[in-house]
């Protein structure tokens, strides 16, 4: 095999597995939260089709209905703060188009 074949392969090997590492950090929900039980919820949302963003705590857990469908999330990870797409943690087909939450820090751990 020539040399510059060779490297060319490499190369092409090392940004394709490099690419594949960056879609799967996307999806690590784990950093978020987890998801919890209805009845730990301390809150309830409801999340109508004219509902783009929502406001939430760190360590809080919510309750999310929308339309017929519902789940509950445990904001108790450790990149919560910030904000993040409901569809990253909701369940496939519990919510029809995008909504942000805006996690506020977890007071617990305020200075």
């Amino acid at each position: 095999m020539k040399p510059r074949l060779l490297l060319s392969s490499v190369v092409a090997l090392l940004l394709s597995s490099a690419g594949a590492g960056a879609a799967q950090a996307a999806v690590r929900t784990d950093l978020l939260g987890e998801p919890a039980p209805l009845s730990a919820a301390t809150r309830t949302v409801r999340v109508g089709q004219d509902t783009r963003w929502v406001n939430v705590t760190g360590g809080e857990v919510v309750r999310f209905v929308s339309g017929d469908r519902e789940f509950a999330w445990n904001f108790n990870g450790i990149d919560v703060a910030g904000a993040i797409d409901l569809n990253q943690i909701a369940p496939r087909g519990a919510l029809t188009h995008s909504v942000k939450a805006y996690v506020a820090p977890n007071p617990l751990y305020a200075d």
